[in-house]
C-alpha cells in the first residue's frame, strides 16, 4: 500500500528525498530545517512544513526483551499474530485499555490461550470492551500482574516471569508470544519547545484542522491523533494537511485568508461520491518536496 501511495505521489509531481531531519528551526519563516549529518551547513527552508513523525509503541525493557524482540515479543497483534510461531500457542497481552482487550481477543483467532497482564484489579477498558474480553473462553485475565522477564531458547520466547503487584510473589508462565499494549510514544522530539505539546507529547492542533500552534506548521496522523481514536477519524484528518497547507500557501500570495471551501473548489477537491485529480496549471513546474 506504501508503495502505491508513493507512485500517486510522484505521478502528480511531488520530489522525494529520502533524509533524516535532525534539526528544525520554526521561530520564523521561511522554517529552517537541517539533514542528519549536515547540522554545521547552511539550512534549507521551506515556507510550509507538515509534521508527519509518528508514534512508536512504548516497550517495557524487560531483561530478555531485546533477544526475543520479533521473535515472540511484539507490539502489534494485527501485524504479527498470524506468524506460524504463535499459532496454537499459548501467548500473553500486557495492558489494561481498550486497545489490550482488542489485542486479546484479536489473538484467540490463533492462540491456543490468551492471558490478559493487568497491573492492577481493574480494566481501565470501556465496559462493552471489559465485558467482552472477559467472557472470551480463550481469555484468562491475570490481575493485579506484570512481566519482569522474558525467557526462551535463545531464538525464541517460551516463557514470561510474572510479579504479583500486591504480594511481590513471581513465577513463570508458559507463553510463546508476549503483546504490548501499554500505549505509544509521539516522536515530537523534534519540535519540542517550538509548537504545543500535550501532557503526553502529541501535538495539539487547532480542533478540527491540522493547524499547530505555530501559523504554516501542521501535524498529520499518529504524532497528531491518539491511536485509540476511531479509525474514521484518523482518516478522516489524514487529508487536511494536503489541503490545509494549499489553502495557506494560496492565501499567502493574495495577502489574505481565503473563504471556508476555497481550496476545495481550487484544487479540483469534491465532498461527496469520488473526486476528480486537479487539472495541472500552466507556470511552474507545480512540484512539491516531500522529506
Amino acid at each position: 500500500m506504501m508503495d502505491l501511495f508513493r507512485a500517486q505521489s510522484l505521478r502528480f509531481g511531488t520530489t522525494i528525498h529520502t533524509e533524516t531531519i535532525s534539526k528544525v528551526d520554526l521561530s520564523s519563516r521561511p522554517f529552517k530545517f537541517w539533514r542528519e549529518g549536515a547540522e554545521q551547513e547552511d539550512p534549507e527552508t521551506a515556507d510550509t512544513l507538515i509534521i508527519a513523525t509518528g508514534a512508536s509503541a512504548r516497550r517495557m525493557n524487560l531483561p530478555g526483551e531485546e533477544t526475543y524482540w520479533q521473535s515472540g515479543i511484539s507490539a502489534c497483534a494485527v501485524c504479527d499474530g498470524a506468524v506460524p510461531i504463535f499459532r496454537r500457542k499459548p501467548l500473553a497481552v500486557v495492558g489494561g485499555g481498550d486497545s489490550a482487550c482488542e489485542e486479546a481477543m484479536y489473538l484467540t483467532k490463533y492462540a491456543s490461550h490468551v492471558n490478559l497482564l493487568v497491573r492492577r484489579d481493574v480494566l481501565r477498558a470501556s465496559k462493552v470492551m471489559a465485558k467482552r474480553a472477559m467472557s472470551h473462553p480463550k481469555i484468562t485475565v491475570l490481575w493485579n500482574t506484570v512481566p519482569v522477564e522474558a525467557k526462551g531458547d535463545g531464538e525464541v520466547l517460551t516463557a514470561l516471569r510474572v510479579k504479583d503487584t500486591k504480594t511481590g510473589e513471581e513465577r513463570d508462565l508458559e507463553a510463546n508470544g508476549l503483546f504490548y499494549a501499554i500505549g505509544h510514544v509521539p516522536a515530537t522530539e523534534l519540535v519540542k519547545g517550538q509548537v504545543d505539546l500535550d501532557a503526553d507529547g502529541y501535538i495539539l492542533t487547532k480542533p478540527g484542522t491540522s493547524q499547530t500552534s505555530v501559523k504554516g506548521v501542521f501535524a498529520a496522523g499518529d504524532v497528531q491523533v491518539r491511536l485509540a481514536f476511531l479509525l474514521l477519524r484518523a482518516r478522516a484528518l489524514s487529508l487536511f494537511p494536503c489541503a490545509s497547507p494549499l489553502t495557506r500557501l494560496s492565501s499567502s500570495h493574495t495577502g489574505q485568508d481565503l473563504p471556508p471551501g476555497h481550496h476545495e473548489r481550487r484544487h479540483g477537491l469534491r465532498r461527496g461520491a469520488g473526486s476528480r485529480a486537479p487539472a495541472r496549471r500552466g507556470g511552474g513546474s507545480g512540484r512539491r518536496r516531500l522529506i
